[in-house]
């Protein structure tokens, strides 16, 4: 066997093994089910708690596992694992083998991609009302962020022999937008005010750029549109 053979098989055996460490989470992160146990909300209404399944509704954009990469800012490798985002609990729930785990609100991760639906969510610490995970509309030099929240409605007994239960439900509520500039962060944006008073450079053209455009505030792909402009 040639010295030239003996290196290709060297590297692809090293490429080969590289790869196998990317195809499975590292990180451990906290235990939400084994085997076939279910989530649980705590139902004061019931006097019990409630698994997903009793609940109406449901607390993911997407229940399904989808394939993703777990980034952390300062390395260059990504390590994949399926995964879906709870928008009850803010979390990033994924397989490791039969097990489902959650991550844990120290993991070192700063961003999470989906590689089937390029959805990126990314974990910010700034306040109390910009920490978690948030889905990265547009990036750049300026950056756009939804919120996703499910809120949980509890059961309600009927009052009386003449009304109904309402049952427990997860009902997805609309997002909340934020677009992240070098002076900090405008959270809810609903006025070309409140973009101006950060682009004061930019007046003109942002008036005649809101104005051609009818931008509306409360549509995604308009925020999209005027983040990519700001980054123009």
């Amino acid at each position: 066997m040639t010295k030239k053979i003996i290196g290709i098989i060297i590297l692809i055996s090293s490429y080969t093994l590289s790869a196998q460490q990317l195809t499975a989470l590292s990180y451990s992160g906290g235990q939400l089910s084994t085997g076939g146990s279910m989530f649980k909300v705590d139902s004061p209404g019931s006097k019990r708690g409630l698994s997903y399944d009793e609940i109406k509704g449901t607390p993911y954009l997407d229940k399904t596992f989808s394939p993703a990469r777990f980034i952390i800012s300062d390395k260059m490798n990504a390590e994949t694992a399926p995964a879906r985002y709870n928008a009850y609990s803010d979390n990033i729930e994924f397989l490791k083998g039969d097990e489902v785990l959650a991550l844990l609100p120290e993991n070192p991760f700063t961003r999470v991609e989906f590689t089937d639906t390029k959805q990126v969510l990314v974990k910010l610490n700034i306040d109390d009302d910009l920490k978690g995970y948030f889905f990265e509309i547009a990036s750049g030099k300026n950056s756009l962020y939804k919120k996703v929240k499910a809120k949980f409605n509890d059961f309600v007994p009927a009052p009386n022999s003449y009304a109904t239960d309402k049952p427990a439900n997860f009902n997805i509520l609309p997002p909340t937008y934020y677009i992240k500039t070098e002076k900090g962060f405008i959270k809810r944006p609903n006025n070309k005010k409140e973009i101006i008073e950060q682009f004061p450079e930019k007046k003109e053209a942002l008036n005649s750029f809101l104005k051609e455009n009818k931008i509306r505030f409360d549509k995604e792909e308009d925020l999209k549109k005027l983040v990519n402009f700001l980054n123009q």
